[in-house]
């Protein structure tokens, strides 16, 4: 099966029209997408777009050969004028199950929001499901008693919508060899290479407007990193960074090491905010108790965040005390410290954890203040060098550190 990305874009477009904000003005050039439409074998037209005649001759398609055309979601805005001898475009009732003649079988996928995703299914077996903008399935899943197979291809709105992703994953429609392709793009990520980062840490990519698929064909899927650390300073937007990372994978597993503070209101408000923002299909585990979890098989861990893991470290072995450290807290601490980094060695589950960057402002001016300081940028050093991947983040901006 052979699929056509006319255009890569939102709704409308990529800059929209009159939009002044920063991903708007750089996405220029090869940058700049059009509304998403997909042509499938010269046959099937996936979405009505202004343009597209032209946008499929300089692909070196012709929509002479078109037979069907589906639209997937609403459209806003003036009627779309339909290319001479194309059919009339219309949407297909969730369910049903339209038979083309070229042997293309297409199934209309019931979603979660205004819209219909469209499974569609070559003669020789090759299996592709397109999803509209801001658009989930709903009800997929393996307990519903129908047996879902991985797709060859799947062409979604990743960034605005990573949880349908992730749901794709959990029902195991999106298996390890699936082509994760993002389509629907706006500007809420700047284009280039921000932009195919992310992605890539969902296990999906991104294409040029024109670009011919084979659905079917092997393509190396992105690797995601096993092990990630992002630090950064105070409300640099490290735990976003984080949490973005494993949006589109399904059962993470949260692990808050700060637990609950009696009587203080202003660290519950943070701690319901965090609660709050993060997927329904997470579970979160409040335990400084990290290397059992770190052992074992399971689904993605997010460690939030060593700092205050070290501090509980440093609160058991009464590092505070000056007495105390000298006497053997010194070497509990590196044990405890030792055994964690070891842990990170050795995890098979993917792990993304935070951490805090404390040693480039002031000089604490107490002596635990400085000990903490230090301990923390060992730490620090000892946990990045078992990561495949580091990530600083400042002011909300993720600079890859490796």
């Amino acid at each position: 099966m052979e699929l056509t990305l006319l255009g890569t874009g939102a709704p409308a477009g990529l800059p929209r029209p009159h939009c002044a904000c920063a991903a708007c003005a750089a996405a220029r050039g090869e940058r700049a997408r059009a509304a998403t439409a997909l042509l499938v074998d010269g046959v099937l037209l996936l979405d009505l777009t202004p343009g597209a005649a032209l946008a499929a001759a300089r692909a070196g398609h012709s929509l002479a050969g078109v037979r069907q055309v589906l639209l997937s979601h609403p459209h806003d805005g003036p009627a779309v004028e339909l290319p001479a001898g194309l059919p009339a475009a219309g949407r297909v009732a969730d369910g049903r199950v339209l038979t083309l003649l070229g042997g293309h079988r297409v199934r209309a996928v019931p979603m979660d929001a205004p819209g219909t995703g469209y499974e569609v299914t070559a003669s020789g077996g090759e299996r592709l499901l397109y999803l509209p903008p801001g658009g989930a399935p709903a009800g997929l899943s393996p307990e519903n008693g129908r047996a879902v197979a991985p797709y060859d291809m799947v062409a979604a709105d990743v960034v605005g919508r990573p949880d349908a992703v992730a749901r794709l994953r959990a029902a195991g429609a999106i298996g390890p060899d699936t082509d994760v392709v993002a389509v629907h793009l706006d500007h809420d990520v700047p284009p280039g290479a921000e932009l195919d980062r992310r992605l890539a840490a969902a296990g999906a990519r991104a294409v040029p407007d024109g670009t011919t698929l084979t659905v079917g064909a092997y393509h190396p899927v992105p690797r995601v990193p096993r092990r990630t650390l992002v630090t950064g300073g105070a409300r640099s937007g490290k735990s976003w960074e984080a949490e973005r990372r494993l949006a589109a994978f399904p059962g993470v597993l949260y692990v808050a090491t700060g637990g609950g503070r009696a009587g203080d209101p202003e660290w519950d408000a943070r701690v319901r905010a965090h609660r709050e923002r993060r997927p329904g299909s997470w579970r979160t585990e409040e335990t400084c108790d990290l290397v059992p979890l770190l052992a074992a098989e399971g689904p993605p861990l997010l460690i939030d965040c060593l700092s205050l893991w070290l501090t509980d470290a440093m609160d058991r072995v009464n590092a505070w005390d000056d007495a105390a450290w000298a006497a053997g807290g010194e070497k509990a601490l590196r044990e405890r410290t030792g055994a964690l980094v070891a842990a990170v060695r050795g995890a098979r589950r993917t792990v993304v954890a935070v951490t805090n960057e404390v040693g480039a402002g002031v000089v604490p001016g107490t002596v635990s203040g400085r000990r903490f300081r230090d301990e923390l940028g060992r730490l620090n050093a000892g946990v990045a060098a078992e990561c495949e991947h580091v990530l600083l983040v400042v002011a909300g901006q993720a600079v890859t550190l490796r």
